[in-house]
């Protein structure tokens, strides 16, 4: 059947589109009755990109959201069944990032309820798996892990005219080490500003420089006040965001990349980072072991002494560095949007056949 393309207008962001929803033609009449009108239909199955990849069937439809998206079947009695995906349980770790009480109720009951109505829940790492089992109590069998994939073009070499324009653009002379990602809490950055303060105590790493990349940086105070209590305005650089195209680039001219996380669904930078060829430090806790697996350098995220050590075997031992590199590129290789698109649609067809 024709498929169709329809678009939600989030009512407190008029001008940006948060939802998009996927429709065979056939059922668009039905879909519309029990889901309000859609604007701006189309159609054609639309390309969402690299990191989003629905497919329609008759009777069914792909929702996909901001936050998470699910597929949604009606049945004979026009009921529904869905599969839903669920990244991670941060805002429960972490209510704090969350307006009020009232955010925090409404998270939890609207994740409990798509955990416990939908029919199989997909998640992206052994560890948030066991998040939804501790916060939500469904059956194990339920839950399905698919991780993650990389955009090729952080294992695609840039062009070396890039390379140089980037570099002089951003003064990018002297090592660096280099986060990637939000800065939110929850990322350490603050005990990472002390990791390099300790790192700089000796003489064989007093030039060596932090860029942090990563926007809303003025939310964040603090970060501006670890710099100024350790005296390193000149040592520690915000980048605020950089294209994909840019941060690639950053990568591979990165001396090591460090990405002491508290919390993670998947966390995804320290893969890009060794698709690129860089050496990785990173957490020992939640998902982040079992990404990187025994290609990067595990630390005690509450511990700035042992990411300061990480960064100095890295920085000071060419042969360690030669090894992580090759472990990196090898265990990004096992990461692929390929593989995670094709058990995806294989658990469509579980649910399409139920």
């Amino acid at each position: 059947a024709p498929m169709a393309l329809g678009r939600v207008r989030d009512s407190t962001q008029p001008e940006r589109f948060d939802t998009l929803v996927v429709v065979p033609g056939s059922e668009m009449a039905r879909f519309k009755s029990k889901f309000g009108p859609r604007e701006d239909l189309v159609d054609g199955v639309p390309a969402f990109g690299a990191r989003t990849h629905v497919t329609g069937w008759d009777g069914y439809a792909a929702v996909v959201t901001n936050e998470h998206w699910d597929i949604r079947r009606f049945d004979a009695n026009g009921q529904l069944k869905s599969v839903v995906t669920i990244h991670d349980c941060i805002h429960l770790r972490f209510p704090q990032y969350l307006p009020n009480r009232l955010g925090y109720a409404y998270a939890r009951a609207s994740m409990w309820m798509a955990s416990h109505q939908s029919s199989r829940i997909l998640t992206v790492s052994e560890a948030s798996k066991r998040d939804i089992l501790r916060y939500f109590n469904v059956p194990p069998e339920k839950i399905d892990v698919i991780y993650n994939g990389i955009d090729e073009r952080f294992s695609t070499p840039p062009p070396e005219d890039d390379v140089a324009r980037v570099r002089e653009r951003y003064q990018l002379y002297d090592p660096f080490i280099l986060y990637a990602g939000n800065i939110k809490p929850h990322k350490n950055l603050e005990r990472t500003i002390e990791a390099l303060h300790l790192l700089r105590r000796s003489a064989e790493f007093a030039e060596v420089k932090l860029v942090i990349i990563g926007d809303e940086i003025a939310k964040y105070a603090a970060l501006r006040h670890a710099v100024h209590r350790h005296k390193l305005h000149k040592y520690v650089r915000f980048f605020g965001f950089v294209p994909n195209q840019t941060l690639a680039i950053l990568y591979r001219l990165a001396a090591v990349f460090v990405f002491p996380s508290l919390y993670e669904g998947f966390g995804l930078p320290p893969l890009e980072a060794m698709a690129s060829g860089t050496p990785v430090v990173t957490s020992n806790v939640s998902s982040l072991p079992e990404v990187v697996g025994d290609a990067a350098l595990l630390v005690d995220p509450l511990q700035p002494e042992a990411i300061a050590d990480a960064m100095r075997r890295v920085l000071s031992d060419p042969a360690l560095r030669d090894d992580l590199r090759a472990r990196g590129l090898d265990r990004a290789r096992q990461f692929s949007w390929e593989r995670s698109i094709r058990r995806v649609r294989e658990i469509y067809g579980e649910v399409l056949a139920t």
